[in-house]
């Protein structure tokens, strides 16, 4: 009987689980796996520390997002376009664009690589366009709740990163020391790993995802839906399981390489197949058929969230009938963006862009960017004229203008060392 009820427990718990996990899950995206995955090849647990600084800050960005979808049945771009002026809104489509279609592309890239490693014979390049043709398929032909409930599944292959690291040896002194003391390294390529982490776990495209999936999720309820603290308090508490999840993933990955590669004298990975396959002959082939599977997971969890983030920001700016929950002859034009921004994420891989140079672009766009959004997102969510009583608490506020500086400083940093 106690385990019935235990069972009972659990599955309801699960089932409350909303979207916050899965844009935590989609924040470990295989370009991300790929960036933490260098940062602790080329500099052991000396990036260990950002796992910690990073979660409180995306954990506030994203509630902030959260309430403003909640609270004025938007997303990020309607209310953008409603309340501030359209050279803003443009501005951030022409940098938004670029950098989540690379992110695609380094995404089904990395995926692809990856299958190409557990199955040698079949060459990577089927591997994306199949794993395209899949994703494409399920987004269109699922309604949303059969999406957010295959992806809210998806969600439990991450839980092999936090195997992994044990099966290795750890310092566990060592392991202390590199979380709760900070290092920094004033050199170009420190930095740009430092940006490259922001980047990609502070990423804008979720800032959109955010916003518009409350939306989606409140859409049916909306009549009926009175926005109090309790709701607020609810979705606060799923956001934040989300982005501990995704916090504990990204720790264990930099944990992960930062010992098995880095003491294995690994310092240079440029894509995510070379970590899997470094693990290998350090760590065994359980760790290195955990980390692929891994990456091929969290792909299918990220895509659908980058292509789905980008056709909410064009087709709310243009005005235009957006919606997972709508079939496709109900919003063509949603659907069709979404289409074209796998395909062209795909062709990445045959126009000489290769899947390291994606990813790297992607961070910098991202951390150049997000100080822009994290700044206009600060100043909506303070605005009682927009969110009525709901806007920002002092200590959301601290950590909203702490994440500001931070982005701030990095990009600046970076900027600076290039020149």
């Amino acid at each position: 009987m106690k385990k019935t009820a235990r069972k009972s427990t659990l599955l309801q718990h699960w089932k409350k689980l909303g979207p916050g996990l899965v844009t935590g899950a989609s924040d470990d995206d295989p370009s991300g796996i790929a960036t933490y995955s260098q940062a602790g090849a080329a500099y052991g647990l000396a990036t260990l520390w950002t796992a910690i600084v990073a979660f409180p800050l995306m954990a506030a960005i994203q509630q902030m997002c959260a309430r403003i979808g909640l609270v004025t049945a938007q997303g990020l771009t309607g209310t953008l376009k409603k309340h501030y002026p359209k050279p803003i809104l443009y501005l951030m489509l022409l940098f938004s664009f670029p950098a989540i279609v690379m992110n695609i592309g380094a995404d089904i890239a990395g995926m692809g690589a990856v299958g190409n490693l557990l199955f040698p014979k079949i060459e990577a390049n089927y591997f994306s366009v199949v794993f395209t043709i899949i994703l494409l398929g399920l987004i269109i032909y699922l309604p949303y709740q059969k999406i957010a409930a295959v992806l809210k599944y998806l969600c439990l292959v991450m839980l092999v990163y936090f195997v992994v690291p044990f099966l290795y040896k750890q310092d566990l002194t060592e392991v202390l020391k590199a979380t709760f003391l900070p290092t920094l390294q004033w050199d170009k390529n420190f930095i740009a790993i430092l940006v490259g982490i922001l980047g990609t776990t502070i990423s804008p495209y979720l800032f959109f995802w955010q916003a518009s999936i409350e939306v989606e999720e409140f859409k049916d309820k909306r009549k009926h839906l009175m926005v109090n603290k309790k709701i607020i308090h609810t979705i606060n508490q799923d956001v934040d399981f989300g982005m501990t999840v995704s916090g504990f993933v990204m720790y264990f990955i930099i944990l992960t390489t930062g010992t098995v590669l880095f003491q294995g004298g690994i310092h240079q990975i440029d894509t995510v197949e070379q970590a899997a396959q470094a693990l290998k002959p350090l760590a065994g082939n359980l760790a290195y058929l955990l980390f692929a599977i891994g990456v091929i997971g969290t792909g299918l969890i990220a895509i659908p969230v980058l292509s789905g983030s980008i056709s909410y920001i064009i087709t709310e700016t243009f005005g235009w009938q957006q919606g997972l929950d709508k079939k496709f002859h109900e919003a063509k034009a949603f659907y069709v963006i979404i289409a074209l921004s796998l395909i062209l994420g795909l062709s990445l891989n045959y126009v000489g862009i290769t899947p390291i140079e994606s990813l790297i672009y992607t961070a910098i766009l991202y951390g150049l960017t997000a100080p822009v959004l994290i700044a206009i997102i600060l100043h909506i969510s303070n605005n009682p004229k927009i969110m009525g009583a709901h806007v920002n608490s002092k200590t959301t506020n601290i950590l909203g203008f702490t994440a500001l500086v931070v982005m701030s400083a990095a990009a600046a940093a970076l900027i600076y060392l290039q020149f």
